[in-house]
């Protein structure tokens, strides 16, 4: 066997490795400038770019500068003014640290360096030769900042070179690059050229957390559905937007997470935010959000990848719980009629936590004088086709609402108008019509009432479990023997949905009690769903970790159906309690439950004022 010779590489050698882990393509070498700007203290950063950053990248600055005497020393390797010392690599404050970035992009291309430091009377210059090893400074004409360019990427490296995909292509991932850190820096005034052609140009904004550099990167679709987040705790501000869950996407494209503000992603956060939307999103579907959790550097160590994409938290259990529960606080508490959600009139809110008056399928008292005693209710004002034509309901449907009015006609609702409306008729037996402030409603009745049952459940399961009602006439369900095994494997958990199950043969059970809730459900349907869920769920753990799902098949149940007629009454009862319900903008299964047009958008359907 040959001895192995073990040698020392050359420093252009060792350069273009490490250029292997900060250069993937043009868009890492504009992330690198544009975060050295960012330090510097830029106020406004320039980066144009030609042929998708393959020809040229220029990152232009209006930092603090570089000293004449440490230009040079900016090219070379693990050369930083960022840290000193360990203590300083365990709470890194800059976006950048390491001083790989300048001399790793300086052996793939051919770089210039020119800058003028604010204690300097002149700017100065420095290039790299083949070698990646940087000229004397010489004077140049620069105002007091930075400015970088690459030309020529991988030029010395062809192999490199052919990995590089169409223009657009890499301008597209140099686009999101700029536009994912003028997110973050809002203080910051970004322009971004292409070809000798401006993308666009962005003012900066005096808080540095703009709402209009949210709606230029995000755009107005997501601007008009999302609402603001600021919230404090345990020493973190997690702060941002939040999409509407009814602003979902196909994709998790539209997610923006900033530690300290460091675009990362960590899976940590990433399931805390999927659980605090797992309740109003649709199957499948991904929230949209920008959110900024900022905390003692300290408690987040950066150094764990070359591209400083991750991070690791200190305390990770701590931060988790911190912005799922700001998440999930946040998503319910926005109510019907908040300046957040009424930009857009199509789009269903969440509502904050309260009592509602909605149980079963009838309006009830939640008084004590007048509870389990049902309230009389007037007819039903289901509209069938025929009625319509003939007029003769529509006349009596009108001189009631005027009635319940009392303020005005029809058409001039009083000014205490309630923010979903007041019921105006039932559409085929399946939407509620009602007339609110500015404009009308249309509610699914099926998945708002399915909603406030659902919490009802949820509520009643955390505080004590499900109340139950004894069966006048026990219930005997046919199962097969592995269902009625699980049933009576299960039977405590049973009890704790409110359900009293015991076995009675090989293949049989008996329901003697049903939640109070669901007292009109159908009982067989119901024990044998819940059964399905305690098979998927599988063990006790399992099950007290997914008990929402148990109860969100439990409330489909207790829900009204379609084709079933409710009088005003009972429909503005289930608009009452859905201005009071958390996330009643949604069904258990992230369905929409409500949509509202306002009066301009009723005009421009029937082009008035055009």
């Amino acid at each position: 066997m040959v001895a192995m010779t073990i040698r020392r590489l050359p420093d252009a050698l060792i350069n273009q490795i490490a250029a292997g882990e900060v250069v993937e393509r043009p868009a890492s070498i504009v992330k690198e400038l544009v975060e050295n700007s960012l330090d510097a203290g830029a106020t406004r950063i320039v980066v144009e770019i030609e042929q998708g950053g393959a020809r040229r990248i220029r990152v232009r600055d209006d930092g603090c500068g570089i000293p004449k005497d440490s230009l040079a020393l900016a090219l070379t390797r693990h050369a930083t003014s960022k840290i000193g010392s360990s203590d300083d690599l365990m709470k890194v404050a800059t976006m950048g640290f390491r001083g790989e970035a300048l001399p790793s992009v300086a052996s793939v291309s051919r770089l210039r360096l020119s800058s003028r430091a604010a204690t300097d009377e002149s700017a100065w210059e420095v290039e790299c030769d083949l070698d990646g090893a940087p000229t004397p400074p010489r004077p140049a004409s620069h105002a007091v900042g930075t400015t970088v360019e690459v030309v020529d990427l991988f030029f010395n490296l062809p192999a490199r070179r052919k990995f590089l995909r169409a223009e657009r292509t890499e301008f597209d991932h140099v686009q999101q690059v700029v536009k994912r850190l003028a997110l973050a820096h809002g203080n910051v005034a970004f322009e971004l050229h292409h070809n000798r052609k401006a993308v666009f140009s962005w003012k900066p904004a005096p808080d540095g957390l703009s709402a209009n550099r949210m709606r230029d990167v995000l755009g107005a679709g997501f601007a008009e559905n999302a609402f603001e987040v600021d919230h404090h705790v345990d020493g973190m501000a997690i702060s941002g937007w939040l999409a509407q869950p009814t602003f979902s996407r196909s994709q998790a494209d539209m997610q923006y997470f900033y530690v300290n503000g460091r675009l990362v992603r960590d899976r940590l956060i990433a399931h805390a935010v999927k659980r605090a939307y797992s309740d109003v999103l649709y199957h499948g579907r991904h929230p949209a959000f920008v959110l900024f959790l900022t905390l003692d550097n300290e408690l987040v160590d950066v150094n764990v990848h070359p591209a400083k994409t991750e991070v690791r938290f200190r305390e990770s259990r701590r931060v988790y719980d911190a912005v799922y529960r700001t998440l999930a606080t946040a998503i319910q508490a926005v109510r019907p009629g908040d300046d957040t959600i009424e930009n857009s009139p199509s789009i269903p809110s969440n509502t904050t936590v309260s009592a509602g008056s909605w149980q079963g399928d009838r309006p009830f008292d939640n008084s004590a004088a007048g509870r389990g005693e049902l309230t009389p209710l007037q007819a039903t004002i289901g509209l069938s086709s025929a009625e319509v034509t003939n007029g003769s309901r529509i006349s009596d449907v009108r001189g009631d609402y005027a009635t319940l009015l009392a303020d005005g006609p029809l058409g001039q609702p009083p000014a205490e108008v309630p923010a979903l409306g007041l019921a105006l008729a039932q559409i085929h037996g399946v939407f509620i019509l009602a007339e609110a402030a500015d404009g009308v409603v249309l509610v699914d009745m099926h998945a708002a009432h399915e909603r406030i049952t659902y919490e009802r459940l949820k509520q009643q399961y955390a505080e004590q479990g499900v109340r139950s009602q004894p069966l006048l006439v026990p219930v005997t369900v046919a199962l097969s023997e592995q269902e009625a095994d699980i049933a009576e494997a299960h039977s405590s958990d049973f009890s704790r949905y409110g359900l009293g199950v015991d076995r009675s043969g090989p293949q049989h059970v008996t329901v003697r009690e049903v939640p109070v809730l669901l007292r009109r459900v159908d009982a067989a349907a119901l024990v044998r769903d819940v059964i399905a869920d305690l098979n998927t769920t599988g063990g006790s753990q399992r099950l007290q970790a997914d008990s929402d799902a148990v109860l969100s098949s439990m409330a489909c149940h207790g829900s009204v159906r379609a084709n079933r007629q409710l009088t005003r009454d009972e429909m503005n009862a289930l608009l009452r309690d859905m201005e009071t319900t958390p996330n009643s903008g949604q069904c258990n299964h992230g369905r929409p439950t409500w949509v509202r047009l306002d009066m301009r958008s009723l005009d421009a359907l029937f082009l008035r004022g055009q």
